[in-house]
């Protein structure tokens, strides 16, 4: 998980904690009625963390297939490009040589 990610998480659970925390000291209601509505309010931040955990996931996982096919992408180019230039450097020793052999046998006449 990134940094931000992990920013935004501990925001979303921090602020969820202190407002299930405040909606407890200023609760008019007693009792089960309050137990009742602490419940109700902890379910709802339980279901809204896991949607932005889910959230968060999905947009990791995008990034990190986005990231995979771009990496995939530039290794290929480096290797094509790697390729090509070590056919110039064979053919560039090919023809140095070929002009040593011609110089060679020039000297054995």
């Amino acid at each position: 998980m990134s940094n931000d990610s992990g920013n935004v998480l501990l925001a979303v659970i921090t602020g969820a904690i202190l407002g299930v925390g405040a909606g407890i000291l200023y609760a008019p209601a007693k009792g089960e009625k309050t137990r009742k509505k602490i419940k109700k309010n902890a379910l709802k931040t339980k279901d809204d963390i896991s949607h932005r955990i889910s959230q968060a996931t999905e947009e990791l996982t995008k990034t990190a297939e986005e990231k995979k096919v771009d990496f995939e992408l530039k290794l290929e180019d480096t290797i094509s490009n790697m390729s090509y230039k070590a056919d110039d450097i064979i053919m560039s020793l090919e023809n140095k040589l070929a002009e040593l052999k011609k110089k060679n046998a020039q000297l054995q006449k």
